[in-house]
């Protein structure tokens, strides 16, 4: 099985977006601004979400996210308090509705929810090896192996190494 590209990953956006989520995930908010729209379509602000983790597949660095009003007014419920200054710290679910309005439109949009992230294990070193030899025998073999080693705690050395191979 290969990892697919979604059509939409051809339109470069500094935010992200339902292309950039194959599953629902679970992300630590590190803080979250009001600021300008970086792409400079609107000249409106944004409530912006950073997050902790800075890769959301190895190899591919994490964007900030857009919160709209029902993903912040989901953070207002979540952390009891209006006020972005307060929403920080904070796991969340990050997924795909592909129900979301837009205008007359129906569309795919990022949501959130109750995240509570999940303690990954440590991958010892000798099945850490194997994968990474079973990647270098047979590149096809690439995507699995890299959603199988997301699900572990790696060391940095380990991600320098899977994304070098």
């Amino acid at each position: 099985m290969s990892e697919k590209t979604h059509y939409r990953k051809a339109f470069h956006s500094p935010y992200l977006s339902a292309a950039d989520i194959t599953e629902p995930v679970v992300l630590t908010i590190q803080r979250v601004n009001l600021e300008p729209d970086k792409t400079k379509k609107t000249k409106d602000l944004f409530n912006t979400a950073y997050f902790v983790e800075r890769q959301i597949r190895v190899g591919e660095p994490l964007k900030p996210m857009i919160l709209n009003a029902t993903n912040s007014k989901m953070l207002k419920t979540l952390t009891d308090s209006p006020f972005i200054d307060d929403w920080q710290n904070i796991a969340v679910t990050v997924f795909v509705d592909s129900n979301v309005k837009f205008g007359r439109e129906t569309m795919e949009g990022l949501r959130i929810r109750a995240g509570v992230a999940p303690q990954k294990q440590p991958l010892s070193e000798s099945r850490f090896k194997t994968a990474i030899d079973s990647i270098k025998a047979d590149e096809t073999k690439r995507a699995p192996l890299t959603a199988a080693l997301s699900k572990f705690a790696l060391t940095a050395e380990q991600e320098q190494e899977l994304a070098s191979c």
